[in-house]
């Protein structure tokens, strides 16, 4: 039987065991909040720390197992690899940390409008550093979605930095990613091995000064933060497998699953405040989505005409 992950792309096909993979990831991280919820007693740091010490075995495991530990040993020997390797380990544990914060504080709901803004933030890194050019409608979304952005910080009187810096560490991680000439399973487990060292001095820290919420004694939140390592690597490589035999208009549309379920979670049960800026900014950028997708989908379906 062969494995997902030795499966060849299939860029213009999508399959139905890509589609579970997918809607499985996503599903997962829409409903990841209600456990986060779970350890808002404890501090974002040390949430972050299991979530990269409990991440490494199940990711190491998956590797082994679909014997794809080749490329990963590779890159431990390339200083370049390791170098890019860093950067990106540095950006998913600053994202990781808001995103616990903004569950802790009661901010899911700016959580969920940093995600649904990233794939329009992505259209402008990618104008930026890559010479991409956006279309109109793309441009006319991403207007939309900065304007939405403008209409909460005027009515909070500050800047939305939560929802901003999830969709900043988010947007440039993925960029970084590119970068990356390995797999996505491999990437993640390289991440998680440069993080190792820190988050290590970080735990034995906490325990040597009595802080450390876990305990071998393994009470409940002992193993909440145990599980940290299964929320986080499971859903990853779940969507890391799938991505690969969906198309990426397909992607493009599942992508807002997320945000969605979070917002819903947010709204009905955190019962977090909806006041009247949010009710004009977030159909803003959801018509801004709106905009880019079909965009999106007609740009690929030009493609494929012209292609045929």
């Amino acid at each position: 039987m062969r494995n997902p992950d030795s499966l060849p792309p299939k860029a213009n096909e999508d399959t139905p065991q890509g589609l579970a993979f997918a809607l499985t990831a996503y599903v997962m991280w829409g409903f990841l909040p209600l456990y986060m919820k779970l350890l808002s007693h404890i501090s974002p740091a040390e949430v972050v720390t299991h979530r990269i010490l409990w991440s490494l075995p199940i990711a190491a495991v998956v590797l082994i197992i679909l014997r794809r530990t080749d490329a990963l040993r590779e890159a431990l020997r390339s200083p370049r690899m390791l170098a890019m390797g860093c950067v990106t380990a540095a950006l998913i544990s600053i994202n990781w940390g808001i995103y616990v914060y903004a569950i802790a504080t009661g901010n899911a709901l700016a959580a969920s409008l940093g995600y649904y803004i990233n794939p329009l933030f992505s259209v402008f890194l990618a104008a930026v550093f890559l010479g991409e050019r956006p279309s109109r409608a793309q441009m006319v979304a991403i207007a939309l979605a900065a304007l939405a952005v403008l209409v909460i910080a005027v009515e909070a009187g500050q800047v939305p930095w939560v929802a901003l810096a999830l969709t900043l560490s988010w947007g440039f991680y993925a960029l970084a990613k590119k970068s990356l000439p390995i797999g996505p399973n491999q990437g993640f487990l390289l991440e998680v091995l440069i993080l190792l060292i820190p988050a290590l001095g970080y735990f034995a820290y906490l325990t040597a000064t009595g802080q450390s919420h876990f305990s071998l004694d393994f009470d409940r939140d002992s193993w909440l933060l145990i599980g940290c390592g299964l929320v986080t690597a499971v859903p990853l490589m779940i969507y890391a497998n799938g991505a690969k035999l969906l198309r990426l208009s397909t992607i493009g549309v599942l992508q807002y699953i997320a945000p969605t379920m979070i917002f819903l979670v947010a709204v009905f049960v955190f019962d977090e405040p909806f006041g009247r800026a949010r009710m004009i900014a977030f159909p803003m950028i959801w018509l801004a989505l709106i905009i880019y997708t079909t965009s999106m989908l007609r740009q690929m379906r030009d493609a494929r005409t012209d292609v045929g």
